[in-house]
Order: C-alpha cells, then sequence, then structure tokens
C-alpha cells in the first residue's frame, strides 16, 4: 500500500469489538443504551447542581465539571462506532481519526485533574476546615478548572502536531472501536520515537502526578481523621469522601485493568474488550455513585423532579 499522511486520501478501518454479523445488532442496541443512559444521568448532574443552590460549593462545581467531561469523554467514541456499525462498515478519515484522538486525550486527562482536584478539595475539608471557604474560594476553583483546561489542551495538541508528521498506508487497520493513540502509533509506516517519547511524558504528567496529588491528599486526610477520638464523627467527616474514592477507584482500577490486559493477553479483540471498561462504563456509572451515596444530590434531585411534577399537573390542570 502507499505511505501518505494527507487528510484527503488517508481513511482508517476500526475493526471493532467483534467482526461477526449476528453481534452487531447486539452491539448497537447494547452501546446506543449505555451511551443514552450515560447521557441522562449526568445531564441531571449539570442540571440539579446548576439549578439548586445548595449545591453551590467547590466540590459540586468540580461535580458538575466531571459530568460535562465524561460526558465529553463517551461522546468522543461511542457515536462512531454506533454510525459504523449502523452502516455496516469500519472507515474512519485521517481527519475524523486525528478528532478522535485530540478530544479523547483532552477528556480522559481531563478527569485525572478533575479526581486529583476534588481529592484535594475533600483534604482542605478535612484538614482545615476553618479555613476551607477562604482557601477553596471561586476563583481558586475556576483557575483550577481553567489551568487544567490550558495544559491538557496543549499536550494533546502537541500530540496531534506530532502525528501529523508519520506517514500511514490507505485503508490502515486498527485493532479497536476507536482511534487510541498508542493504537494509531502501533500502525504508522515511519518512525514513531519521538511520538512514543512524547506519550511517556504525557502519562507522567496526566496520571503519574495526579494519582500522586490524590494518595497525598488521602494520606493526609487519614492522618487527620485518625488525630479524632470520636468514632462518629470520623465516619462522618470520611463518608464525605466515599463517593469520591468509588469514582477514583473505578476510575483508575478500569485503567489498571486495560493496561495489565494488554500486557499479558495479545488479543487485539480483548484488549478492546477492556478498553470499554474505562471509556464507557465508567463515565456511565459516576452519576449513579454520587446519587447513591451522596444525601445532597439525592435531595437536590427529589426538589427538581417534584417541582418538575408542579409544574406538570399544573399545566394540566390549566388545559
Amino acid at each position: 500500500m502507499h505511505a501518505v499522511n494527507h487528510t484527503g486520501l488517508s481513511q482508517f478501518l476500526l475493526l471493532g469489538l467483534s467482526e461477526d454479523p449476528k453481534v452487531q445488532p447486539i452491539l448497537f442496541g447494547l452501546f446506543l443504551s449505555m451511551y443514552l443512559v450515560t447521557v441522562l444521568g449526568n445531564m441531571l448532574i449539570i442540571l440539579v447542581t446548576a439549578w439548586d443552590t445548595h449545591l453551590h460549593t467547590p466540590m459540586y462545581f468540580f461535580l458538575c465539571n466531571l459530568s460535562f467531561v465524561d460526558l465529553g469523554f463517551i461522546s468522543t467514541t461511542v457515536p462512531k462506532m454506533l454510525m459504523n456499525i449502523q452502516k455496516q462498515n469500519k472507515d474512519i478519515s485521517y481527519m475524523e481519526c486525528l478528532t478522535q484522538v485530540y478530544f479523547f486525550i483532552i477528556f480522559s486527562g481531563m478527569d485525572n485533574f478533575l479526581l486529583t482536584v476534588m481529592a484535594y478539595d475533600r483534604f482542605v475539608a478535612i484538614c482545615h476546615p476553618l479555613k476551607y471557604i477562604h482557601i477553596m474560594n471561586p476563583q481558586l476553583c475556576g483557575l483550577l478548572v481553567l489551568i487544567s483546561w490550558l495544559i491538557i489542551t496543549c499536550v494533546s495538541l502537541i500530540h496531534i502536531l506530532l502525528m501529523m508528521q508519520l506517514n500511514f498506508s490507505t485503508s490502515t487497520e486498527i485493532s479497536h472501536f476507536f482511534c487510541e493513540l498508542g493504537q494509531v502509533l502501533k500502525v504508522a509506516n515511519s518512525e514513531t520515537l519521538i511520538n512514543n517519547i512524547f506519550l511517556y511524558v504525557a502519562i507522567v504528567l496526566m496520571v503519574f502526578f495526579p494519582v500522586c496529588g490524590i494518595l497525598f491528599s488521602y494520606f493526609q486526610i487519614v492522618s487527620s481523621l485518625m488525630r479524632i477520638f470520636s468514632t462518629t464523627s470520623r465516619y462522618k467527616a470520611f463518608s464525605t469522601c466515599l463517593s469520591h474514592l468509588c469514582v477514583v477507584s473505578l476510575f483508575y482500577g478500569t485503567g489498571l485493568g486495560v493496561y495489565f490486559s494488554s500486557e499479558v493477553i495479545h488479543s487485539s479483540q480483548v484488549k478492546s474488550v477492556a478498553s470499554v471498561m474505562y471509556t464507557v462504563v465508567t463515565p456511565m456509572l459516576n452519576p449513579f455513585i454520587y446519587c447513591l451515596r451522596n444525601k445532597d444530590v439525592k435531595g437536590a434531585l427529589g426538589r427538581l423532579f417534584s417541582r418538575a411534577g408542579y409544574f406538570f399537573v399544573k399545566h394540566s390542570l390549566e388545559k
């Protein structure tokens, strides 16, 4: 095949999760359902945190941003896969592939940064409760989110600029259901040393430092809680961290699962199925974790649905 790197000439073939025609309708229904549930759940979190004044606090400001990022995260990969299943083809253009890589890096990186910032928020709330309002002021919260967006946007842009220097064969097959950076670099026809070096640098920046920040925050939290003599007070303070801990465990647990499965199992189909866990399942479950384990969110949702039901009944009676 002729190696090119021109946007109008190159296309890739996404092999997806299965090539069995009988499985395609099942995959379409399953992923469409998961996508709709994810959109509904995260939109509800965004709506309720914006509408309910009781949730206008730093913790829920970050949660609202996390829900927005999770919406972008799943929307980067699943709609294209659903479209390909529906049209019964595997094509993705060069520009579409670059776009997927660009936004996937942005949203996955923002997930890491926001989880770290949320851990810092819990650290300040538990370890420095009297200074919490002054430390976690709206200006600092907005600045932390803005800096995170700027850093990850620059990192993603550099990845894309480096990828644009690579050559690919036309109709190159990618053993995945979306254009994942590592998989795309594997099928390049030109030298990818610089790309791989920057990939490792980005992993340190986007994964290692955030994980260290989360571990440090929780080390300080646990140390502070151990100095509280009352078991009830200790549990009450730690309970504010449980939802965040569940989301962190789910996100990094599934990510590590994908990494170790790729190291141990060399089947591309198994790796793709493992990737579904952190690209699709995690964004879908995050809203449910915060709704089921958080009394404030459950209360706000109850007030929102009650208000909506009241207006619906009132509107029906007026008719």
